[in-house]
């Protein structure tokens, strides 16, 4: 009988990906989802991809009650990715309380719902929780320092939180992935980014001025301490980030001694803005109208991860380049038009 993985998050972005590989790999999978910021269409689009439809429970794990229900219902549940939170940078500064109050009591809810039986559970944290690093490139050992914003302290309070649970429960054995700047699409382009509303991440804004959607790129800033001006950032593919889920809980499975880790998820380069819009037009022969703007307020000069660590002991590694991010992000950005969700 294979292995089932409770998928919170699993209409969105990432975590639609990840059940696609999840899959792959022969596990079953449960997704949970309130559709706060996804489409259900997606469950269709994973089951043209791989052959199977994942059971799907639409539920709020703000509610803890509802939460405990569906851990009941599934004895045989062995895992859990965790994706399901609210995102926004911006949104977070102005509404802090609807941050804190979804972000932690769903993960509250989740570790108290399989608290009694044995569970890995993998964690989707983020690079924020470092800053801008005193050095580069960023190792796990790096200080975490101050969030910038209110969605950043609820990564890295997340995380204390779960190492916390997990030293406390034998239970537990937990990994939270450090993710850098997930972009691109699947090769099947029929399933990637869905941004509600104007685009705040570079790739999706590229993508929906390239198709005639929005207006010129504005490139926040041209004056950084960087070799062409512009911020650096560490660009994965959303498949190789979700290949890394996998190879997360086949680590806690093989290996009983963990009970909290972190790890890297990057490709260990940086790609400034200005390279990726340049390699945007490189691998797709679409001409990009982009403008220099002043810098934006919160913004990161440069990040870029070391993900030595993940290649040794989570024995993963990204394997597709900036042009098959970029190539592929196009071709989903062009059946979106063709085929609107919405």
């Amino acid at each position: 009988m294979s292995k089932k993985i409770l998928v919170t998050g699993g209409t969105g972005y990432i975590g639609s990906h990840t059940v696609v590989e999840l899959q792959n790999a022969g596990y079953e999978v449960i997704i949970v989802d309130n559709l706060d910021n996804s489409n259900i269409r997606i469950l269709d689009q994973i089951t043209k991809i791989s052959g199977i439809k994942p059971q799907f429970y639409q539920l709020d794990l703000s509610e803890e009650n509802k939460v405990i229900e569906l851990a009941k219902a599934h004895p045989e549940i062995s895992g859990v990715i965790h994706f399901a939170a609210h995102k926004a940078v911006g949104e977070s500064v102005q509404l802090p309380l609807k941050y804190y109050r979804n972000n932690f009591f769903s993960l509250i809810n989740l570790l108290t719902a399989f608290a009694g039986r044995e569970v890995d559970f993998v964690f989707s944290s983020s690079c924020t929780v470092y800053g801008q690093p005193d050095q580069l490139p960023v190792t796990e050992s790096a200080p975490v320092k101050k969030a910038e914003s209110p969605y950043g302290n609820t990564k890295q309070v997340a995380e204390e939180i779960l190492q916390e649970t997990a030293e406390a429960n034998t239970n537990y054995h937990v990994i939270s992935l450090r993710y850098f700047n997930p972009v691109g699409a699947h090769a099947s382009a029929l399933i990637g980014e869905l941004p509600i509303g104007v685009p705040q991440n570079l790739v999706p804004f590229i993508t929906q001025s390239a198709i005639g959607k929005r207006g010129p790129i504005t490139v926040f800033g041209d004056d950084y301490n960087t070799p062409d001006g512009s911020c650096i950032r560490d660009y994965i593919h959303v498949v190789d980030l979700a290949k890394a889920h996998v190879a997360a809980i086949k680590l806690l499975e093989d290996n009983r001694t963990i009970k909290y880790d972190v790890f890297n998820v990057g490709t260990g380069k940086g790609s400034s803005v200005l390279e990726t819009i340049k390699a945007f037009e490189s691998a797709t022969g679409v001409k990009l109208n982009y403008k220099i703007g002043p810098r934006r307020a919160g913004d990161i000069e440069q990040v870029w991860g070391d993900v030595t660590k993940s290649a040794k002991e989570l024995h993963w590694k990204a394997e597709l380049g900036l042009d098959e991010m970029m190539r592929s992000a196009w071709a989903w950005e062009q059946y979106i038009a063709e085929n609107p969700f919405e």
